[in-house]
């Protein structure tokens, strides 16, 4: 798989059939929101996107906006997580109408990102990373870009099929 430049040696990013720890972290809004309670036993994308506002994060946020009937529904369940603090998350949020969590890992610094082995130290960001998580948060596909490289909202629609 390919990793992020500069990305921390020591990062292991989790591999299909790792269990993915719970968590809770902030939208924009700074309400708190625990991914069990939120995905309630459901199937769960988790895209990780390094920063607010570029070009190719914001293209991608929208391409999941866009697909989010297949994406969020009785089955699963969408976030997405950058280690930006919550203010500009909301404005990314509201500007781009963004209609699922953007849960901010801004403090403490990377911590849900180094969890899931995806923080790149080098660039105080996480990786560009997504994960498909089952009902249990058993790891059943994930990618991980280079930070240039965007990723393909087909795939995650066509993973969520076989769960």
């Amino acid at each position: 798989m390919p990793v992020a430049d500069g990305a921390d040696p020591r990062a292991t990013p989790l591999e299909v059939g790792d269990v993915a720890a719970d968590f809770v972290l902030p939208d924009g809004e700074r309400n708190e929101i625990r991914h069990s309670d939120y995905t309630a036993g459901r199937a769960a994308v988790v895209v990780f996107f390094p920063w607010a506002f570029s070009s190719v994060c914001t293209a991608e946020l929208c391409g999941v906006r866009d697909r989010m009937p297949e994406l969020s529904n009785d089955a699963a369940a969408t976030v997405a997580i950058s280690c930006d603090a919550p203010a500009s998350l909301r404005e990314l949020t509201r500007q781009q109408g963004l209609p699922y969590p953007v849960l901010s890992d801004h403090w403490p610094h990377g911590q849900v990102a180094s969890a899931f082995g995806v923080f790149d130290p080098a660039l105080g960001a996480a990786m560009r990373a997504t994960y498909v998580l089952d009902a249990d948060r058993v790891v059943r596909w994930r990618v991980l870009n280079a930070v240039p490289d965007a990723r393909d909202v087909d795939d995650y629609v066509r993973v969520l099929g076989t769960l």
